[in-house]
């Protein structure tokens, strides 16, 4: 019965493959997400990159026009830069759909160059079953990982820590997290209390005891003893 699947395994091949590709997409994405969802539920400690870039972005933004208009903007525009690889998140959700409809289409031309080479239509069948079956596991699958879900409840649990917990930090001045922007600045005022504080070059610090008494120069002290000469005299 699977013997066509021999006879065409160009065909089979780019089939099983595309269907499996497709597969394997919505699944890495859907546990990429579920893993952003748990390190979102402690952003204060989390140890996942994209989320340390997204905090040390808002912190950044938020010093430089002193707030985030819209925060919820800001978690679009950082969830859609998501990336695995060249590819974005996005861009493989769609492909993973694409490349299920291309497993159908191939099997769609095996079916006919079957039929074209005079197999029967029980010959032909696995192309049906591998097809039905390789849809049916994709929307299963899509409906398990529930990608579109997931990225709902990332971004609800982002907008909230960053609008409730950070915003408000950050406007009380209290983000001192090693990577923030306020840390940054904390860091330029010590290196300008640095400056201010360095000890004078030896020559202008160092002056002897009794030039540091004068309040009047010598040739000042010579013009009032002679204003006060003829002051006298006169």
């Amino acid at each position: 019965m699977f013997q066509i699947f021999y006879e065409e395994r160009l065909i089979t091949i780019l089939m099983f493959v595309l269907l499996l590709c497709s597969i394997c997409s919505r699944i890495i994405i859907g546990i990429l997400y579920q893993n952003m969802i748990k390190e979102a539920d402690n952003m204060s400690a989390t140890k996942n990159k994209a989320l340390k870039q997204c905090k040390l972005k808002f912190a950044n933004c938020y010093q430089l026009n002193n707030r985030v208009s819209n925060i919820s903007i800001f978690v679009d525009k950082f969830m859609n830069r998501l990336k695995i690889g060249p590819f974005s998140y996005l861009t493989l959700y769609h492909l993973s759909g694409q490349m299920m409809m291309l497993s159908v289409v191939v099997a769609g031309v095996g079916i006919c160059k079957s039929i074209l080479a005079g197999y029967s239509i029980g010959d032909i069948l696995p192309f049906y079953i591998v097809s039905f079956l390789g849809l049916y596991l994709y929307f299963a699958v899509s409906a398990v990982a529930d990608i579109k879900g997931r990225r709902r409840i990332l971004k609800t649990n982002l907008v909230d820590y960053l609008e409730n917990h950070m915003a408000n930090r950050l406007a009380e001045g209290g983000y001192t997290e090693e990577t923030g922007a306020e840390g940054i600045r904390n860091e330029k005022k010590e290196g300008r209390t640095k400056i201010e504080l360095m000890p004078m070059h030896k020559e202008e610090q160092e002056l002897p005891p009794e030039e540091e008494k004068r309040i009047f120069s010598r040739s000042e002290e010579k013009e009032l003893e002679e204003l006060l000469k003829e002051f006298l005299t006169s």
